[in-house]
């Protein structure tokens, strides 16, 4: 190694293993946050540990003083096995174990170790070629770039097309290209020729196998988190989405949480459009944010005055699935596809903030707000933008998670909604797949009480839409809750920008029970 081009080589092999490295990191992180939860947490301590582990493995490879290449080649052939079966191995591990915590964080552990060898053996190959000061700056100066590089990359081709089942095993595979490259290249300076031959002979029979039996291992362990079978699954750009089949009904799922199920969705989606298309003084536009798989829309649709349904959900991968996927046309009876109706794939904050439209009803169908993303969504800021295009004698409704499960996230949001200038009212409704549901209804008319709000909507009939479920019987249950359950709304925090406390009303929720 004693030439200039040598630098150059060794340069261009930081540059693509700090590509794998931080998409390694985001690989393990998400995950974590797929197969355990919380997102926040997961990606913080994720990410945290592996930064740890890679300075524990900086401060083990000054006990490294000689062979230099031949230790740098065997880190990024480990790292090739490593990266390449660690969700395979999590997938297959997750349908024997409870909790597959350790698993994940002893993998992290152990990727990011290895990670951690790899700049301080670089830098001390790259010695070779350049002075201190410039050694260090170019071989840093490298990594990062292929750092931004790995990030572009994850975000955009990698998890929404590739998945958490294949971006590990083509992680593998550019370690496994960095590793063979140096040994073809500097063969002569290698001291362990044969045990490095027979690696080199072992790896990409293992990668190729891996590319074999991961969709397999994939969906045996998927399985193993659903009780009933899984008939379609897909890693978005956004999330994971999972629909099973029990008998003659359907479950879908977003990151593992039940968004419907079509042995009930009724009692979700009739309590949610009909008391504020009903209560709306006009319904000729209405606004949907979420509801991408077209089941509100199919409600919606069931009045006839209405014109026009904007229909806002982020992820364009759920709309495909309402559009064209026959589960879903039969189930939205192909609400997306009626000509009234127009689809925006957009951050429903940002949809609000750019539009200049006014609508009549604002349907807000979103998530939970398990993540600080989502719980923006449920802010008083957010509903005062909201208001700005709902028109006069409109109605604004939206889910609010369980009042039994995580009352104080279902209080929460119906005191924010109250403190945007909002009169508004809560109901509920037992939901067999799903436990005790919540929804709050918003007037846009100030000077109208909540009780009075109320008061209307124990008004309503319903005759003339066919329903399932709801009628104004029903009505009168949802309105009306137990003895306690509204208790303890004046000691509530409103949710808001800079302080979401509903986020943490919802992670303190007894979801254990659930």
């Amino acid at each position: 190694m004693k030439t200039r081009r040598g630098s150059y080589l060794l340069k261009a092999c930081i540059f693509a293993t700090g590509l794998a490295g931080i998409v390694a990191e985001y690989v393990m992180a998400t995950l974590a946050t797929y197969l355990l939860g919380d997102p926040v947490k997961q990606w913080t301590l994720t990410i945290s540990l592996m930064l740890f582990a890679m300075g524990v493995g900086s401060r083990f490879s000054r006990n490294i003083r000689g062979a230099l290449l031949d230790a740098f080649v065997v880190v990024e052939l480990l790292l090739s096995v490593l990266c390449a079966s660690s969700a395979l191995a999590t997938y297959l591990l997750a349908a024997y174990l409870e909790s597959v915590a350790w698993v994940i964080y002893g993998l992290a552990f152990a990727i990011g170790f290895l990670i951690g060898l790899e700049m301080p053996l670089a830098t001390r190959l790259n010695d070779l070629f350049e002075e201190l000061r410039i050694n260090i700056s170019s071989i840093m100066e490298k990594d990062y770039y292929g750092a931004l590089l790995g990030g572009l990359i994850f975000a955009f081709f990698a998890l929404p097309q590739l998945g958490l089942t294949f971006t590990p095993i083509l992680l593998g595979a550019v370690n496994f290209v960095v590793a063979a490259t140096l040994f073809v290249r500097y063969r002569r300076q290698v001291a362990r020729k044969a045990w490095l031959t027979a690696g080199f002979a072992a790896v990409p029979v293992l990668l190729a196998g891996l590319v074999l039996v991961a969709e397999p291992i994939a969906i045996f362990g998927e399985q193993g988190q659903y009780k009933d079978r899984i008939v379609y699954q897909r890693q978005s750009s956004y999330q994971k989405i999972v629909v099973t089949q029990w008998k003659e009904y359907f479950w879908l799922y977003l990151d593992g949480s039940e968004q419907f199920s079509s042995y009930d969705e009724e009692r979700y989606h009739e309590p949610l459009v009909h008391p504020a298309m009903s209560l709306s003084v006009s319904r000729q536009r209405v606004l949907i944010l979420g509801g991408g798989d077209g089941l509100a829309a199919r409600e919606v649709f069931k009045h006839p005055e209405v014109e026009s349904i904007t229909l806002v959900d982020l992820d364009p991968v759920v709309t495909d699935l309402g559009l064209n996927h026959p589960i879903f046309l039969r189930l939205n009876q192909d609400a997306l596809s009626d000509p009234r109706l127009r689809v925006v794939n957009q951050d429903a904050h940002s949809y609000l903030r750019d539009s200049s439209q006014i609508f009549d009803v604002i349907l807000i169908d979103l998530p939970d707000p398990k993540t600080v993303a989502l719980a923006r969504l449920y802010s008083r800021e957010f509903y005062q933008t909201a208001l700005r295009h709902l028109s006069k004698g409109g109605t604004l409704v939206t889910q609010a998670t369980s009042p039994y499960f995580s009352k104080d996230a279902f209080l929460c949001i119906l005191k924010t909604m109250r403190s945007a200038g909002i009169p508004a009212a809560a109901l509920h409704n037992h939901i067999p797949t799903m436990g005790e549901w919540g929804w709050v209804v918003g007037f846009n008319a100030p000077q109208l009480s909540d009780q009075a709000l109320k008061q209307r909507l124990l008004d309503q009939t319903f005759e003339g839409i066919e329903t399932r479920f709801l009628n104004q019987e029903a009505m009168l249950h949802m309105l009306h809750f137990g003895k306690g359950t509204l208790d303890g709304l004046d000691e509530i925090e409103v949710n808001q920008q800079l302080n979401l406390a509903l986020y943490n009303y919802y992670q303190s929720g007894e979801w254990d029970l659930y």
